[in-house]
């Protein structure tokens, strides 16, 4: 039997640190029930003495998300009676409340920050404690900049707030000053004097980034005795963020045998967490992000395409379908190679090409590569039409197919606070459709021109916008995500013009729907 790693989740505290992240009551109601649906163990909810709206979120939250015995709702409280009563106010409504409360430890807190003497702060902490324990059986104590701490003043600490009481002992690295080996020792020596002197006390680490080592400090603290993990989704928090609970949980899933040990999260929430997360507070996941970039499961590279297609862990060490995705991405671009694109080819039911065909669509392909980045399905039966065309081939079922694709020919939209419009004109096989539309927003206005002449019930769940280069002439990429008959379908444009982008990613996202649901007659 492994040993269990709990899991403490405080996207919705340090994570909301992030300066511009600010959510409101629902929204934070809405990402603790997702944390819920993901299983981490405890939810830190807020910091309920800092404003009367945070307290009440804590209270909605301990309420509502907190109303059953598999999940600990906490917040967090400075060693001081008015901010533990907060938190006591707050979470006492969860069928499972904790008091969450810190203290430093470092000289630098105790001497700079607090200006006292460190017998001073032991007492302070320790009073804390007792106090909390009047209120609530399970508190965690946190030791502020313990990894900057002298270990024996450290230890001293620890050892008289768990005789006061303290259920959980947290060591936060809080600058991110530690390294691995390091920090590893640090709990290695700690974890075997608190197991001697109580062993029902969990070990906890709280890690952060800011010399961006906060999962490898993490993984180091398990492999070494930690007991629990404070994380955030995405590794989003003060300053360079938090260790990500994504990238923990992954590590300690795929290196099972090297760590020993579980957890309760529910992978296949993990992508849904972290784009709730990244929506919800307007912070964008970056693309070469482990495991919830956009570009984690993608592969464009030849090489790496040609690997993977002979044998998926040539390359991949991670199923994308066990953090929630549908299947890995191969993105056709003008450094794919042969292999990649005939499967594709296969894939859409051209199996039978020669040699020289294939040849001469690939060319094609490149060619097309190199003015479009990113090639799609329709866009490669586009090629093969061309390709039939030139040689005076048969092409009636390929022709049925490109005669459903759309392309657009022209759009305009205007902005403006009263009535923002757009019209578009759209080419469907031999045919023009001209649709002109207002809406709530520009983008809204033109998504709703496109949707008129369409005629699919279409749902579009993600528009994100992007900068891809710089100056006056800067690329703008668009990416989406659209859902049809249950199915989620995820396009991208470029274009120095945004909106134009936004409205070839809708079309390439229809015409991908096109593919996959047109069977020829």
């Amino acid at each position: 039997m492994t040993r269990k790693i709990w899991v403490f989740d405080t996207t919705l505290r340090d994570g909301e640190q992030v300066p511009g992240a600010k959510l409101n009551l629902y929204e934070k109601l809405e990402v603790a029930r997702q944390l819920k649906k993901l299983q981490v163990d405890i939810i830190e909810a807020g910091f309920p003495a800092s404003s009367i709206g945070d307290f009440n979120a804590v209270k909605e939250i301990a309420t509502n998300v907190g109303n059953t015995d598999d999940i600990i709702i906490t917040a967090l409280a400075r060693a001081v009676k008015a901010d533990i009563d907060s938190v006591y106010n707050s979470v006492k409504y969860a069928e499972k409340p904790l008091i969450h409360m810190v203290l430093g430890t470092s000289d630098i807190h105790v001497e700079k920050k607090f200006g006292k003497s460190k017998n001073q702060i032991l007492d302070i902490g320790v009073e804390a404690v007792k106090y909390a324990k009047t209120l609530l059986p399970d508190v965690q104590y946190s030791t502020e900049d313990a990894s900057r701490s002298d270990f024996e003043y450290l230890w001293t600490t620890i050892e008289a707030v768990v005789k006061a009481g303290a259920t959980i002992i947290n060591v936060p690295d809080t600058v991110g000053y530690a390294v691995p080996e390091e920090f590893g020792e640090l709990i290695f020596k700690l974890n075997d004097r608190l197991k001697n002197l109580n062993d029902q006390v969990l070990l906890s680490v709280h890690c952060h980034n800011d010399l961006g080592m906060a999962t490898s400090n993490t993984l180091a603290a398990i492999k070494n005795g930690a007991d629990k993990v404070e994380c955030t989704i995405n590794g989003i928090g003060e300053r360079a963020g938090n260790a990500a609970l994504e990238e923990v949980v992954m590590a300690l899933n795929t290196r099972q045998a090297f760590y020993n040990v579980h957890t309760n999260i529910n992978t296949k929430e993990i992508m849904n967490t972290s784009k709730l997360v990244s929506s919800l507070m307007g912070l964008d996941v970056q693309v070469n992000k482990a495991i919830t970039g956009d570009n984690a499961f993608a592969h464009s590279s030849g090489i790496h395409q040609d690997g993977l297609l002979k044998s998926r862990d040539a390359y991949e060490i991670i199923s994308p379908t066990e953090v929630g995705l549908s299947d890995m991405e191969l993105v056709l671009t003008a450094r794919s190679g042969r292999h990649a694109v005939k499967n594709a080819l296969e894939k859409l039911g051209f199996n039978q090409l020669t040699d020289p065909q294939f040849e001469d669509i690939f060319a094609g392909f490149l060619e097309l590569a190199d003015v479009k980045k990113e090639v799609y399905n329709h866009d490669l039966y586009v090629i093969v039409e061309n390709y039939y065309s030139k040689h005076d081939m048969n092409n009636q079922d390929i022709k049925y197919y490109s005669d459903n694709f759309y392309e657009l020919m022209d759009l305009q939209v205007i902005s403006n606070t009263i009535f923002p419009s757009a019209s578009v004109k759209i080419k469907k096989g031999n045919q023009i459709y001209k649709s002109s539309t207002v809406g709530s927003g520009p983008i809204d206005a033109l998504y709703s021109s496109i949707k008129e002449i369409i005629d699919l019930d279409i749902k579009l769940l993600e528009y994100k916008i992007s900068s891809v280069s710089r100056g006056k002439k800067a690329l703008g990429k668009v990416k989406l995500q659209v859902e049809y008959n249950g199915e989620k379908y995820i396009a991208k444009a470029t274009d120095t013009d945004v909106i134009k982008a936004s409205a070839l990613a809708y079309i390439n996202a229809v015409n991908s729907i096109v593919v996959e649901n047109l069977i020829p007659v």
